[in-house]
């Protein structure tokens, strides 16, 4: 840009110099026509010399004119060229602004969308552990907590467990196939909820029973089916055999036998009757 305003300046003065030059030349015509007014022998000698004189002072004029129009002319291009570029340089710098502005749109949404997926996912792992926590039974826990000694180790206090249980799964094994709901019996029982939930793990663990998870009015409980029905003596207490005095004697094939045992005949009799 300094270039350009000290190329106009050296033009301008280049300029002045041809004016002031002309000045003269013009002055030095006057005088030159002044001192030869008293020639009167070479007039037309005269008027030639002005004209031609006149002639290269208006060329030169023109010349002055034509070279100034052509700098300004040539100061316009280089303007109008410089304003181009900058309008070139602004869309281009547009044009990157507006990549950059869609560069970081397409990020944003993005980010948004993972997010969406990322607190789908998470309200998914919370519905199925809401579902599984709803599902979850209070023996579950227990059997979280407990270890396997302390679940087949488990004792009611001043009970006798064998008879306990002896008696759970005769109860159980009431209902057959069908089974009954661990709570029922536990109100049979007169037992709180932790200790009918230890014993039937007890149970299971001993082979005894197995229970089987149900949802019971909209809540997941176990119904207890037996599996193995355990010995009873209830089918021979009072029988004669315990405390008769030739049992040593007693056999199939002996004088002495249960197919001929009188005793044996009348006790089944009062049972049949008592039943």
């Amino acid at each position: 840009m300094k270039n350009d305003s000290d190329k106009i300046t050296k033009k301008v003065k280049k300029i002045n110099k041809i004016k002031d030059q002309l000045a003269q030349l013009r002055a030095k015509l006057k005088a030159s026509e002044d001192q030869q007014t008293s020639f009167s022998s070479k007039p037309k000698f005269k008027k030639i010399k002005a004209k031609t004189q006149q002639s290269k002072n208006e060329n030169l004029e023109a010349r002055v004119e034509k070279k100034k129009a052509k700098v300004q002319k040539k100061k316009k291009e280089k303007e109008e060229k410089k304003k181009q570029a900058r309008m070139i340089a602004e869309k281009k710098k547009a044009k990157v602004q507006k990549k950059k502005k869609a560069k970081e749109e397409k990020k944003k949404q993005a980010r948004m969308i993972a997010e969406k997926k990322k607190a789908k996912v998470q309200k998914k792992k919370e519905a199925k552990k809401k579902e599984e926590d709803l599902k979850r039974t209070y023996e579950e826990e227990l059997e979280e907590q407990l270890t396997e000694e302390e679940i087949t180790g488990f004792q009611l206090e001043k009970i006798d467990m064998d008879r306990m249980c002896n008696k759970v799964c005769e109860i159980i094994a009431g209902y057959e196939t069908q089974g009954t709901l661990q709570s029922e019996l536990w109100k049979k029982l007169k037992l709180s909820s932790r200790d009918g939930s230890r014993l039937a793990l007890k149970l299971e663990r001993m082979g005894m029973i197995t229970r089987e998870k149900i949802l019971e009015k909209e809540r997941w409980t176990y119904k207890l089916i037996i599996k193995k029905i355990p010995i009873s003596t209830k089918s021979i207490e009072g029988g004669p055999c315990l405390t008769c005095p030739v049992v040593t004697r007693c056999s199939l094939d002996g004088e002495i036998s249960p197919r001929t045992c009188q005793w044996i005949e009348d006790w089944v009799m009062i049972e049949l009757k008592n039943k």
